[in-house]
Formats: structure tokens, sequence, C-alpha cells
């Protein structure tokens, strides 16, 4: 593509981004068709190192403007290397076009201290269009039992900031069960269980790319199985099964295995309508303390 051209089309690209944080972190300036440039926020961070979630959404952001499609589907990631704040190239390849669905990989690299080119994350997704999926649903899931939002418990409640907590908490309005709270007062339940409500802190409501968030937004479920420090993700894949209505999310979190040292985590994501907008699944380790 000329360099006038590709200019131009980035503009397009840029103009379509909104005006919420959420949006401007994981907004991408196409350096070549294929190829883009992004510097990761600190705001996103857990500790020291980027969100899964956060990560997850800028490469499906990347996908999105490389493939014919534009909604996420399904996205299988796998997390090689911790990501760090700083300048990262994302690379897309798309290995199948449809009519109905497009599947295409990603990669995000960043430089190591010696000068080193090192993939940090992995994808593989398909997308396709959210809008023209048929309204029939047979299901026998239903929304997680949360008390409202007024009852519930967020970071700024606590008389101190929450153990681990850090840079994201500041993006994000998450309002906590207090019946997965143990951990947080040196009383861990045992139950692998998180649920919350979720919305981003500015007031953007969700969208497809949101809900890569959301899934990996909730403290670990291993807080409240008696563990603490960082867990970091392994894999994780995520369904995406409609465009979420306004308002803000309910997300349930479910660990049923901790062996090894690993465990996984199953969470389901719904929206005001009652509908269950996305699922997901993820390998984490844990440090068995």
């Amino acid at each position: 593509m000329p360099e006038a051209a590709l200019a131009q089309a980035t503009e397009a690209t840029r103009a379509t981004i909104g005006s919420s944080e959420f949006d401007r972190d994981t907004a991408l300036t196409r350096r070549a068709p294929g190829v883009y440039d992004i510097d990761l926020s600190a705001g996103w961070t857990i500790i020291s190192a980027v969100n899964g979630g956060y990560l997850l959404a800028v490469l499906g952001r990347a996908l999105a403007d490389a493939l014919p499609h534009s909604d996420p589907f399904t996205v299988s990631a796998h997390y090689l290397t911790a990501s760090q704040p700083g300048p990262a190239v994302v690379r897309t390849e798309t290995v199948r076009t449809g009519r109905t669905l497009s599947t295409g990989q990603a990669s995000l690299f960043q430089f190591d201290e010696q000068g080193h080119e090192v993939e940090r994350i992995r994808v593989l997704a398909s997308y396709g269009d959210l809008d023209t999926l048929p309204d029939d649903v047979r299901t026998t899931a239903e929304p997680p039992a949360i008390p409202p939002m007024e009852q519930c418990f967020g970071p700024e409640d606590g008389p101190a900031p929450v153990d681990g907590s850090s840079a994201i908490t500041d993006r994000l309005m998450l309002k906590l069960d207090p019946s997965t709270l143990g951990w947080a007062l040196g009383q861990p339940s045992g139950k692998g269980e998180m649920r919350a409500w979720f919305g981003l802190a500015d007031g953007r409501d969700p969208d497809p790319l949101a809900l890569l968030l959301a899934v990996d937004a909730l403290p670990p479920t291993a807080f409240e199985m008696g563990l603490t420090g960082w867990v970091p993700t392994v894999e994780l894949t995520v369904h995406v099964r409609c465009r979420p209505a306004p308002g803000p999310l309910r997300v349930a979190v479910t660990t049923r295995n901790l062996a090894g040292g690993f465990l996984e985590e199953d969470a389901e994501v719904w929206d005001t309508d009652d509908r269950l907008v996305a699922q997901s699944r993820q390998l984490a380790r844990v440090r068995l303390t």
C-alpha cells in the first residue's frame, strides 16, 4: 500500500476509536499491512506485568482491523513471556477468509534488555459479524446470583489498597460479591469462586473487545482458595456469544481443580439483558505455599 494511502487508512482507523481510556490505550498505529505499533500502557498492570485481558483486547483490535470481519467469536491465546509497559509491535496473519467467519493469528513482541525481540503472546482467532446471528437461545445457564451493586465492595471501599492490587484497579469499576471476599479479610472460604459487577471506570459501555478484558479482570480464584501471589495465565480461550447491552456486566469465575501447581478458571459474563455474552476458560499457574 502506498505510504500516503496507508497513513490515511491509519487515521481512519484511529477516528473510529472513542475517547475512553480503554480505547486510547488499545489503539494501534498501522506501520504496514499486518504490522502495528503500540505503547502498552502502565495503567493496565498487575503489580509490574501487563494484564492478560488488556493484552487480549490489544491483539483483538489488531485482528479486527486486519480481517474482513470485525467481531471476535473465539480467541485463543498462549502467554509466552510477561509483557511490560512500553513499546510493542503486533504482527497479524490472515489464515482463512470465508463468508461468515475469518480466521487469523497475531503475536505481540517486545525487545528485552539485550535488544532481542521477544514474543510475549500468540493468538489464533475466528471473527464474524455478531449482528447476523439468529435470536434463538436454548440454554440451561442462569445469571450468577450477585447482590445488588450497592451491597458489593470494590478496592476503594477498603481501609487500604487490596493486597496485590495495582494500576488496573483505577481503570475498572469492580464491585465484588461479599461472599467471595473472605481472602481480603484474611478468611478465605476455600472455594474457587469469584463474582463481581464489572465495568470501565470512565463509564464506557461494554463491547466485544471489552469482553476480552472482562474475563481476566477479577482477582484470581486462587485468593479465595487461600493462596497468595501472582497467578500468571498460561492459556486463555474466550468465546464471545453476542454483543452486550449497555450497562454493567456480571462476571462469575469458578475453579474446580487445582493440581500440580496449575488451575483452570471458567468465566461467564452476563449483560443487563440477562444474556450470556461471553465465556472463557484459562489455565493458570499458582505458587503453592
